[in-house]
């Protein structure tokens, strides 16, 4: 599989619709005259997105406060994500996309290093969108711990 291109500061973020946990339609075009943290990670309920997800819960209200809208995003199934948003306590939404359609058009599913090894899954990603849509920063292989405290310093929250 050829590596997916990658989006970068100043792309147009690519267009989606998907059901969140409750498989309620979610659109980007809702959150048009938001800020967006979008961050993608590869299966719920697993070690490290856990540890990433309560430290966006534990956070979030930073995020809220400078004017951004946290979502998740990964392939796993709405019902997957009603587990994990209840086990976990979260309060943002979660996205489902089980098709890899816009994890792909975001770049953040194709082949990576995992323990040494090439394999092809979903990266873990996160992508800052501001009002319109553009894409102001994209960061790809992150890592589940630590990324939060990254964001809030590189973002100033």
């Amino acid at each position: 599989m050829p590596e997916t291109p990658r989006l970068t500061a100043g792309d147009a973020a690519p267009a989606f619709t998907l059901p969140d946990a409750e498989g309620t339609p979610v659109s980007l075009s809702d959150l048009r005259g938001r800020k967006v943290v979008l961050y993608v990670y590869p299966a719920a309920s697993t070690p490290g997105c856990t540890t990433q997800a309560c430290d966006f819960r534990d956070n979030l209200q930073g995020f809220v406060d400078a004017g951004y809208a946290v979502i998740g995003l990964s392939p796993d199934k709405p019902e997957k994500l009603a587990r994990f948003r209840d086990a976990e306590g979260l309060t943002f939404p979660l996205l489902s996309d089980p098709g890899k359609d816009v994890l792909t058009a975001y770049g953040a599913y194709g082949e990576k290093q995992l323990y040494g090894k090439t394999v092809v899954g979903v990266i873990r990603s996160t992508f800052i969108l501001d009002e319109e849509g553009t894409v102001t920063n994209a960061s790809y292989a992150v890592k589940a711990k630590g990324h939060v405290a990254k964001l809030r310093r590189d973002l100033d929250i």
